[in-house]
């Protein structure tokens, strides 16, 4: 793109006096990394990427399903019906939106062995946003940021409701000074339980990635506020966190990193709002997904993309969507026990 095309396109944000010209060119020299392509992921990208940032780094684990077409903004039926990984398929859909910004899909499960690879490769972003639904990859996040001194925007929804918080290591508290603990298994609702307005994850996308520009912008004086918000009853409850950050916080002040240094869970997990399981290797390695479609075809119908295999069993309606990190999707049933015994059947342990 070149110059007066950057000034037509950007030309209603520039002027604007928090970004200016100025702003905008550091915007464009900017790197994101945003962990999760879901509901908030989608909004979240969308709008970074039609502001103008320099690179976007989007990495997800998983395949666009029907019942996320009401929500995740970015994708398409097509997507549903063709199950694409998430991040492929946004970033495709983003490229269509704005070809200036160099866009990086990483199809992955983010886990404590990669999490740093992944978000460090080339380059350390200016900024981390949280796109997930998974606490466990926040608390990551959260040790990464403090680690390497990396500003990330935790977000979360569920039903009409969600929350908002940017965090600023040694300027700010983290995840932990004011949730110092995971909530236990089970404690917490999700969409499979109490479901999700569409609008919901859309306002609080917008919101983290308005977050995100201040933060490239402005630095840490931009932060230091939860925003707690009701998208039914219009109701925002604004929180400061200055008096939150714990002197005794293991992560941000004494620099124990305990979710970094866990070893990842090799299991098995139903994916939420799907009928579909998760089933992650056991042992560390690459597949050659050329010999394995090539050892499966005689077994069932067998898709080779270049980035994931897709395996269906002959007289089977349940797929195994396989990459080269040895994950496999296994879309068809929400029992751990029976995917397990596919993946087991199948691919090997």
């Amino acid at each position: 793109m070149n110059g007066s095309e950057q000034v037509d396109r950007y030309h209603r944000q520039a002027l604007l006096p928090e970004i200016g010209p100025a702003g905008q060119a550091r915007l464009r020299s900017s790197s994101v990394l945003m962990i999760g392509c879901g509901a908030l992921g989608c909004s979240i990208a969308q709008q970074l990427v039609r502001s103008g940032i320099g690179k976007l780094r989007l990495v997800d684990r998983d395949l666009v399903d029907i019942t996320n077409l009401h929500r995740q903004v970015l994708f398409t039926d097509q997507d549903a019906r063709e199950q694409s990984p998430k991040a492929l398929a946004a970033a495709e859909a983003l490229r269509q939106a704005n070809p200036d910004v160099q866009i990086e899909p990483i199809v992955a499960d983010v886990h404590s062995q990669n999490i740093a690879d992944i978000a460090l490769r080339d380059y350390m972003p200016d900024v981390i946003l949280d796109g997930t639904d998974n606490v466990q990859i926040r608390y990551l996040i959260n040790d990464l940021s403090c680690r390497d001194g990396i500003p990330w925007v935790y977000g979360a929804c569920i039903g009409m409701e969600g929350r908002v918080m940017s965090i600023v290591p040694g300027k700010t508290a983290c995840l932990r000074c004011i949730f110092p603990d995971p909530p236990a298994p089970g404690t917490l609702q999700t969409c499979d339980t109490a479901g999700v307005l569409g609008a919901a994850p859309a306002v609080v996308g917008a919101l983290q990635a308005a977050q995100a520009i201040r933060l490239i912008l402005d630095g840490p004086e931009a932060v230091g506020t939860m925003l707690a918000l009701n998208v039914w009853t219009m109701s925002f409850r604004s929180i400061s966190t200055h008096q939150s950050q714990d002197p005794q916080c293991l992560c941000c002040r004494k620099g124990q990193y305990e979710f970094l240094n866990r070893p990842p869970r090799l299991d098995a997990a139903a994916l939420c709002g799907r009928n579909a399981v998760q089933v992650r290797p056991v042992t560390e390695g690459d597949l050659d997904l050329v010999s394995l479609a090539g050892r499966l075809e005689a077994l069932g119908e067998v898709t080779a993309h270049p980035q994931f295999a897709r395996f269906r069993p002959t007289g089977s309606e349940t797929t195994l969507s396989i990459f080269p990190d040895g994950r496999v999707i296994v879309n068809g049933t929400a029992d751990v026990a029976a995917a397990r015994s596919l993946v087991a059947r199948y691919i090997g342990g």
